[in-house]
């Protein structure tokens, strides 16, 4: 980190700060999204849209690794934010050695249990035949790199709390450029065994990426350096209590995943589960830009927090909730004017698109709100207020949702596998801004009376 990016975490503009941070934070995003993206393009061309819909039911797994990584990510990137803005340096010492610690451990956990277990999850989500014997192949392989990708994503989110979003942008763009050159190369050459192709050039871009971010923080960090490798009993504890909530949404992430696969096998056979496998691919992809934005806004609300500068949050939260409302609508448009070239794409066939074109817009009606919801959650993060982030979560992936999928489809048919969840996600957004309106006034009061 330059040495002034503290002062201008505390004095630049939000908007400056918003396209200064967001915009390399998106591109990384983005990158990291064409990973899943191209995997199940380069599946659906080169194998089929069995093997496409093999490594989308398979998929919802990896929120696992993407859960664990998230966890102490985002736990450990609100800690270093705040300790930036009080100067805390002990803090910020004990970061990485306490994150490589857990890593190891539940790298290892994941691991074995997904090599043991892959089978017993895809029957969970109803696949069945080819789909299922294809989805274990590509799992068993893709979890060998679980340690690698856990540090690399964990580690990238410290160093974007270090606010060097350009260099964390760039080692995840290195990896996502390996993998999409890599995928079609193995699919190919390895004939039979291609979906594991698919799965290995994966993991190489992990390793890769592991090994660039293990040397930067042992060697270039000025501030965050790797010390003893070992739990810190005060660190973790603050890393869990805000980590948990980001982490949660992404093993509810995983819940949800599974439920609309399971749905749509259930209620429209395995034409609806290939367009499912589809529909998730490009949503995952839509989505993750968001979470970019945000990691923008977690150091400038955390920092300006940290300094009890109360109306610079307020600021900066106006402006990035304007700023997601844009980039939502920017995946929101195309999902509902190119949604034949969108599936075509993933070798869908035709008559699949035909039939299931309209369910795919319905699915993605609500879509452009999602930015103002992302703001929301990582608001509540940055301030080190786990609980109401989790509760955003909780109610939105797990409470409303999982009711809404397992009844609507019974009262209202097939149809409702689509749009029971646009309805909670209306539902949660406007939960989350009267959370968080709540929040700003009641920091408001306080600031004044400093």
């Amino acid at each position: 980190m330059k040495k002034d990016m503290k002062k201008e975490l505390l004095t630049k503009s939000p908007l400056a700060l918003m396209f200064q941070l967001s915009i390399p934070a998106i591109l990384g995003m983005i990158v990291i999204g064409l990973y899943p993206l191209m995997d199940g393009i380069f599946a659906g061309n080169i194998i089929g849209q069995t093997a496409m819909t093999a490594c989308g039911v398979a998929l919802p797994l990896t929120f696992f690794n993407t859960g664990t990584s998230t966890l102490l990510g985002v736990g450990s990137a609100s800690i270093l934010s705040r300790a930036m803005g009080k100067g805390d340096q002990e803090t910020m010492d004990k970061i990485m050695g306490n994150l490589i610690y857990w890593v190891i451990l539940f790298s290892t956990i994941i691991t074995f249990g997904v090599i043991l277990l892959a089978p017993y999850f895809l029957d969970l989500v109803g696949a069945e035949g080819e789909i299922k014997t294809l989805g274990v192949r590509y799992l068993r392989i893709l979890f060998l790199g679980s340690i690698f990708v856990n540090f690399a994503q964990a580690a990238n989110m410290v160093m974007r709390g270090e606010g060097l979003m350009k260099r964390a942008m760039s080692i995840m763009a290195l990896g996502a450029v390996i993998n999409i050159v890599l995928d079609p190369i193995l699919m190919t050459v390895m004939g039979d065994y291609a979906i594991e192709g698919a799965a290995i050039a994966t993991v190489i871009a992990q390793v890769v990426q592991a090994i660039i971010t293990l040397h930067y923080f042992k060697q270039k960090s000025e501030y965050v350096k790797i010390g003893k490798v070992r739990r810190e009993k005060d660190i973790s504890k603050e890393m869990f209590s805000v980590g948990v909530s980001a982490m949660t949404m992404q093993i509810f992430l995983m819940i949800q995943q599974t439920i609309l696969y399971k749905q749509a096998f259930q209620y429209g056979g395995e034409n609806a589960g290939i367009l499912m496998a589809a529909t998730l691919r490009v949503y995952a992809f839509s989505f993750i830009p968001l979470w970019g934005m945000s990691q923008g806004l977690q150091p400038v609300v955390g920092a300006n927090f940290g300094a009890k500068q109360y109306r610079r949050v307020k600021q900066a939260m106006k402006v990035f909730s304007v700023g997601g409302l844009v980039l939502a609508a920017l995946f929101w448009l195309p999902a509902q004017l190119l949604t034949t070239p969108i599936l075509s794409a993933f070798n869908v066939a035709p008559s699949i698109i035909t039939e299931g074109a309209n369910n795919f817009r319905i699915f993605f009606s609500v879509f452009m709100l999602y930015g103002i919801m992302v703001m929301s959650i990582t608001f509540f993060q940055a301030i080190g207020d786990g609980k109401k982030a989790g509760t955003i979560v909780m109610l939105r992936q797990l409470i409303l949702f999982i009711p809404a999928m397992v009844f609507l489809p019974k009262l209202f048919g097939a149809n409702a596998v689509w749009w029971a969840e646009p309805v909670v996600d209306f539902i949660m957004i406007t939960v989350g801004v009267i959370m968080q309106v709540k929040a700003l006034s009641t920091m408001e009061r306080v600031g004044s009376q400093v």
